[in-house]
């Protein structure tokens, strides 16, 4: 199996950038880590901003709850795509926080933000 070298992932993402008409989402793949066992279901929401060419800035989020088999941790992806992902514009900020129930766990953030 080939796989991209860090100069080839790098090489690409520049011509995204170049080139937006060339891209069609964009994925968070998000650790995640809790110190117990959860007495309310976990929830992952992802705050984005975006500028969308010559309109008024945009603010969109995407939510997933965590299926939880007994650990304390994982990896969650979520996806904007279509027309949210057009909508939004060029991603310029973002917020990822992670809740039990109502409790606010862990946050992390954009410089932007």
């Amino acid at each position: 199996m080939l796989s991209p070298s860090l100069f080839d992932r790098d090489a690409y993402q520049a011509v995204l950038r170049d080139h937006p008409e060339k891209r069609s989402a964009v994925r968070f793949d998000i650790e995640w880590k809790s110190k117990g066992p959860a007495s309310a279901p976990l929830k992952m929401r992802v705050e984005m901003r975006g500028v969308a060419h010559e309109q008024p800035p945009v603010e969109l989020s995407l939510e997933k709850t965590l299926e939880t088999t007994g650990l304390f941790g994982g990896w969650t992806s979520l996806t904007l795509q279509g027309e949210d992902y057009r909508k939004l514009g060029e991603l310029t900020a973002w917020h990822v926080t992670l809740w039990e129930g109502t409790r606010l766990l862990s946050e992390q953030k954009s410089f932007l933000w």
